[in-house]
């Protein structure tokens, strides 16, 4: 048997799953790992915490070697090894190496160059403590800028941004935050974001939202941010994290198809050329709820990719195709743990979809055990079919655990309601009788099936302006902040005042709140029965605080 050449192009999750997996199915096959840095397996998503000193030794950073993936895979692994060239009819690579340029055949090659941090034309960006954060050396820099640094400032609040403000943070460095966009971690929905930015604040984070770097400039040694506001930071570090872009220059030149850079793979990870594959951040995915194609540069679907794409070389006949991703992504803040799997409004409003946003509040575990944390947790559901499209939360505690479930459910193509026959776990310390995931479930049906009708913090314009304003909370939280054209009737009242509703709604819908939806919805089912058009706030007003931020002070009375 003719021993087969497997060429893999750039090493960590989707290259060396590749590898890994290409050994165990072949022993005999050639294998060699070109990557051009110095570390080919490394905990890349573990860099923040080693820079926040959580993680004390970087060795602990390097998961493999050169020497122990031979040891044990038989790998041939080459580090500084740069792929310079690719000429796909005579399948072979010209590798630039420390000994000169060498052309190497191959019989499949597999590509995962991943991402280069993206660089906006940002003039000064230059400067010397201008840093990234995304190889080890990177984390080492930044991990001893951070021990003399008084002040930083973070480019950009995505995930890897957050992670490096908290790093810092928890260093004990003030930290300016600085994105673009109307609010941080800019995937997540608002209402969700805006929490995340008051623990940010409540961290002693500077947080400035809907600003825009747009200069780096020398401050006796320190570095000076300009900003589209017109301010200036100084700071002892700068951290850019403004997203990746691909680094597929090389492979975009030989005839690998792309889009915007992105090398474009079909399901089982091919290329448009011949015995060439590709995985991980730099390619385009299928996205599992949309159908759109976009990058979604995660660990876990690059791992898979990986291994899928070597059970397509190395067992074709048992091979499974790659899965279209979710997405699912998770970051703590501070006290928070911010999660989401699935689409988010603007890309289900981008693919034309017709669904409504569920928001609860529940406990992450039942309230009369010690330690129950609130949870904020919303679902976008598909108003045709039930489905479940997206899936977001943010708190304290158990929030990973539910929106893990919900990934599940999602992938196995449970509809909304679905969620309510899960078998669960359940005991005091760990959960509730009727789980936050079961409540989901119970509402969802409840607004497919006309039991409930809901109104949105979009709506409230229309809900000052055309409905009734009907506020079931006790007169103790009525007072504490509530919208001016509100009505306070305690919802154990409210059987008892009808008249007085009918009078004062006259011909008008009734638009009603309490604190968190569960009132709102036992006095929507009154009002209903009595033959009222009502509908509940989703999520009351711990939806509506959120979904306002920053002009909740100046709306509520």
């Amino acid at each position: 048997m003719t021993e087969r050449k497997y060429l893999i192009i750039g090493g960590v999750a989707g290259g060396m799953s590749a590898a890994a997996r290409l050994r165990r199915l072949d022993e005999s096959a050639s294998i060699i790992v070109f990557e051009r840095g110095a570390y080919v397996s490394f905990a890349n998503c573990g860099l923040p915490y080693f820079v926040s000193g959580e993680i004390e030794d970087e060795s602990d950073l390097l998961l493999q070697t050169p020497a122990s993936l031979a040891a044990a895979l038989n790998l041939d692994v080459r580090i500084g090894h740069d792929v310079t060239g690719l000429d796909a009819v005579a399948h072979t690579v010209t590798v630039s190496t420390p000994g000169g340029t060498q052309t190497w055949p191959y019989d499949a090659l597999i590509l995962s160059p991943g991402a280069l941090p993206a660089r906006p034309p940002i003039p000064g960006l230059d400067h010397p403590l201008v840093q990234t954060l995304r190889t080890v050396d990177d984390a080492k820099r930044v991990h001893t800028l951070a021990g003399g640094a008084a002040h930083a400032v973070v480019l950009g609040a995505g995930f890897i941004g957050i992670e490096a403000a908290e790093a810092l943070n928890h260093r004990g460095v003030k930290v300016t935050v600085v994105e673009f966009a109307p609010h941080v971690l800019p995937p997540r929905e608002k209402e969700l974001a805006w929490l995340a930015a008051e623990e940010m604040r409540r961290l002693g984070m500077d947080v400035r939202e809907s600003v825009a770097a747009t200069g780096v400039t020398d401050a006796a040694g320190r570095a000076r941010v300009a900003l589209s506001d017109g301010t200036f930071v100084d700071a002892d570090t700068v951290i850019l994290s403004v997203g990746g872009t691909p680094d597929t220059a090389v492979f975009t030149a030989a005839g690998v198809a792309s889009e915007r850079g992105f090398l474009v793979v079909d399901a089982q990870g091919r290329t448009n050329l011949p015995d060439v594959y590709a995985v991980g951040d730099a390619t385009l995915s299928v996205d599992g709820v949309t159908g759109k194609r976009r990058p979604v540069q995660l660990a876990g679907p690059a791992n898979r990719a990986g291994r899928l794409v070597a059970d397509r070389l190395g067992q074709p006949g048992a091979a499974r195709p790659v899965p279209r991703p979710l997405g699912s992504a998770i970051v703590r803040l501070g006290a928070l743990t911010v999660a989401m799997t699935g689409a988010n409004r603007a890309a289900l409003d981008e693919a034309g979809y017709t669904y409504t946003t569920l928001h609860t509040h529940p406990g992450s575990h039942a309230g009369y055990f010690p330690g129950s944390k609130q949870m904020h947790l919303m679902v976008h559901l598909d108003l045709a079919t039930g489905a479940i499209l997206g899936a977001q939360g943010v708190g304290e505690d158990g929030v990973d655990k539910r929106i893990d479930v919900l990934a599940t459910a999602m992938r196995a193509g449970l509809k909304a309601p679905d969620l309510i026959d899960l078998d669960l776990c359940y005991a005091p310390p760990y959960g509730s009788a009727k789980d936050p995931v079961t409540m989901i479930g119970f509402l969802a049906h409840n607004i497919l099936t006309g039991v409930t009708r809901e109104w949105h913090p979009e709506q409230l314009d229309w809900a000052r302006t055309e409905a009734c304003l009907l506020d079931v909370r006790s007169a103790e939280e009525f007072a504490t902040g509530h919208l001016p054209e509100a009505v306070n009737i305690p919802h154990t009242e409210l059987r008892a005042r009808l008249d007085e509703v009918r009078a004062l709604a006259g011909d008008r819908p009734i638009a009603v709140t309490c604190q968190s939806g569960v009132r709102s919805y036992l006095a929507h089912r009154i009002l209903t029965a009595a033959g009222f058009d009502s509908a509940t706030l989703s999520g009351g007003m711990l939806t509506l605080r959120a979904w306002l931020g920053a002009d909740a002070a100046q709306t509520l009375v």
